[in-house]
């Protein structure tokens, strides 16, 4: 009895050890994948995992495809464009335009390099070569022409009538025939004037208060609709003061020191206006002015940096880059020349050169200190 227990105990603790065997063997089958179950759970995890990435691919693709729609719908609407800019001749009034005018376009998403290339042509003062330029940017099929000056628009008006031009820096467009009102805009072109309409009348009150009974002396080029324009106003202006105007006429910047020089002995004060061929020579007006302790009153402050006495101007960058601004909105479509009326520049400031007053032995005016802003000999 004793011997059959210790064989059904024995046979109990086998069948024990045998179960507890195949434990283990399914414990390292599911470590090791060793199992049919084992494997079969892996490879369904597997698939899960592939399933799991395939849609993830799918997604990442999908948003990938989207980004590329985004970034083509993007290009799409900054399609890249070739600007022809024409320029009767560089000083820093006229380049400090065209700066603001790139500046304007990359502020809207058109960044040179990227999507917008400049072909900058200067017409050297010769409306000749501004017609030549102008004509040479329509062969070239520019999107656009970014005409900086009142002879440069001219031209390039006279050579399109289909490509967009905005211009800056003119200072009379409907008495140059660019427009017929300023709320008028043409087919094709637009854009911002450089001269506020008081700029003038505001600088002759000055000479009035300041330098009373005095002869001023201006030189400007005949040959600019602009020049003529300002010189018109500047003798309504002077109509019924104590002043009294005497005006020489030169063809080009050689001509400007030798008119300078034949003012002098004459007049009390020089007053040069935005005039392109005499700003290109104005160091020679400056040398004159200093020589002779002639005050020089000048049309825009970046000839204040030149050697200028004093200005009620305005700045240059700013109405290039309006101008700027109208011609990113063209660009992408957005609006027509005809949506934006020749505008005016905004408001203007009694500039003054303190240093340029001392050299041309002008006596200081305390009240200067609190109404002008100044600016220093560059």
């Amino acid at each position: 009895m004793y011997q059959k227990l210790l064989k059904f105990m024995g046979a109990g603790l086998l069948s024990v050890m045998v179960l507890a065997g195949c434990g283990a063997d399914d414990t390292d089958g599911a470590e090791g994948n060793n199992d049919a179950d084992g494997n079969g759970e892996a490879a369904a995890a597997e698939n899960n995992n592939n399933e799991e990435n395939a849609a993830n691919n799918d997604g990442n693709n999908a948003a990938d495809n989207n980004d590329d729609g985004n970034e083509a719908a993007a290009a799409g609407e900054l399609e890249e464009v070739k600007i022809g800019a024409t320029q009767i001749v560089e000083h820093p009034s006229l380049d400090a335009a065209f700066e603001g005018f790139k500046s304007a376009l990359a502020d809207s998403g058109y960044v040179e390099g990227e999507n917008v290339s400049y072909n900058f042509q200067s017409a050297q003062g010769d409306q000749n070569n501004a017609n030549t330029i102008a004509n040479n940017f329509v062969g070239d099929g520019v999107d656009m022409i970014f005409a900086n000056s009142t002879p440069s628009s001219l031209a390039a008006l006279n050579a399109t009538g289909d490509i967009p031009i905005v211009f800056t820096s003119v200072t009379d467009a409907v008495g140059a025939g660019l427009v017929t009102a300023l709320d008028e805009p043409g087919e094709n072109i637009t854009g911002v004037q450089d001269l506020h309409p008081e700029a003038i009348p505001m600088t002759v009150d000055f000479i009035e208060n300041y330098f009373p009974d005095s002869t001023i002396g201006t030189i400007y080029n005949s040959g600019e609709q602009n020049s003529v324009a300002q010189i018109e106003t500047l003798e309504e202006a002077i109509d019924g003061t104590s002043l009294s105007l005497v005006t020489r006429s030169v063809s080009t910047s050689a001509e400007v020191q030798q008119a300078a020089d034949s003012l002098a002995g004459d007049v009390d004060v020089f007053y040069i206006v935005t005039d392109n061929t005499v700003v290109s020579a104005l160091e020679t007006v400056v040398a004159s002015a200093n020589d002779h302790d002639i005050p020089l009153v000048v049309g825009e402050p970046d000839s204040l940096g030149r050697g200028g006495f004093a200005s009620y101007g305005i700045d240059y960058f700013t109405i290039g880059y309006r101008a700027g601004e109208m011609a990113a909105e063209i660009l992408k479509g957005e609006k027509t020349t005809l949506d934006f009326p020749v505008e005016d520049p905004p408001e203007m400031q009694l500039m003054i050169n303190k240093e340029a007053a001392e050299q041309q032995g002008v006596e200081w005016d305390d009240e200067w200190d609190s109404i002008a802003e100044f600016v220093e000999t560059e």
